[in-house]
């Protein structure tokens, strides 16, 4: 949680240093997106941790202090960029974190299709080493036939 969070932190420095600097939002656009990106990390990590392992007091600030930057740089955005640029940037991390999910489906889908294949793989084994021990066990009873017939 803290890499995170000083990961955002970072992003969000070089943001402000770069529009400071230039007064172009543009020239801090993979900051802009490593904030998002390390933001969105952070609310996943904090909602996949158990209750017991969590800290309210420090959620509720690590959380506070990125509300709080992301106020800032919409503020930075809708005054130093082009008009608009906030409404683009909410529908773009919109499509960024539907591109995500559908990633994350796909790449679970992929891996349950493994399981399923590989299930199926070890059932046709089994049943083969089953007729095979069938087989070999039919044989032992007719030898064993054949033996007390013609030998007994």
């Amino acid at each position: 949680m803290l890499a995170e969070l000083a990961a955002a932190n970072a992003a969000f420095q070089v943001i402000k240093t770069a529009i400071k600097n230039s007064g172009e939002i543009v020239q801090a656009g993979q900051a802009v997106f490593d904030y998002f990106d390390n933001k969105t990390k952070l609310q996943e990590k904090l909602a996949d941790k158990p209750q017991k392992q969590r800290s309210d007091l420090e959620e509720f600030f690590a959380l506070e202090q990125l509300k709080q930057q992301e106020k800032e740089l919409r503020e930075l955005m809708i005054y130093a960029g082009r008009p608009g640029l906030w409404d683009d940037w909410l529908a773009f991390q919109k499509q960024a974190r539907q591109r995500r999910e559908d990633e994350e489906r796909q790449r679970i889908k992929a891996e349950l299709d493994r399981k399923q294949r590989r299930k199926k793989l070890l059932e046709k084994i089994m049943l083969t080493f089953w007729m095979i021990v069938l087989f070999i066990f039919i044989m032992a009873i007719a030898a064993s036939g054949v033996y007390i017939i013609y030998i007994g």
